[in-house]
């Protein structure tokens, strides 16, 4: 399970790049939210994947999944760039985010836990 943490920090990098990589970092709304709840994405993430039983009262794993609700709702709620690519980028990862952190925290919760190996 802890591989679920260590890809939704990954997707917190990406949340941190995306303004450039997609062209949008002229849009200083868009730079900024992203920045920012990336990182707060990736903290979150790095941090749960040092918990060592994740379960439903896990916060650092509601952070992160909170994040992901966040870029899955900012390009309707926020339209800040009007570009299609970061709205599914946003989405897409997004749902990703929110799903890998339901499954942690589900898993956890239910004893599956696998210690932290790969093939959770």
């Amino acid at each position: 399970m802890k591989w679920r943490n260590w890809l939704n920090a990954i997707i917190g990098v990406w949340f941190i790049i995306a303004p450039w990589v997609l062209g949008v970092s002229d849009v200083a709304g868009a730079v900024w939210t992203s920045v920012i709840f990336g990182a707060i994405q990736v903290i979150a993430s790095v941090w749960a994947a040092y918990v060592e039983e994740p379960s439903w009262r896990t916060w650092q794993n509601w952070v992160s999944f909170l994040t992901g609700v966040w870029f899955i709702l900012q390009p309707f709620v926020l339209p800040l760039s009007g570009n299609a690519g970061e709205t599914w980028t946003s989405v897409i990862l997004g749902i990703v985010t929110a799903v890998l952190n339901l499954w942690t925290m589900w898993e956890g919760a239910n004893g599956h836990s696998t210690g932290g190996k790969a093939n959770a």
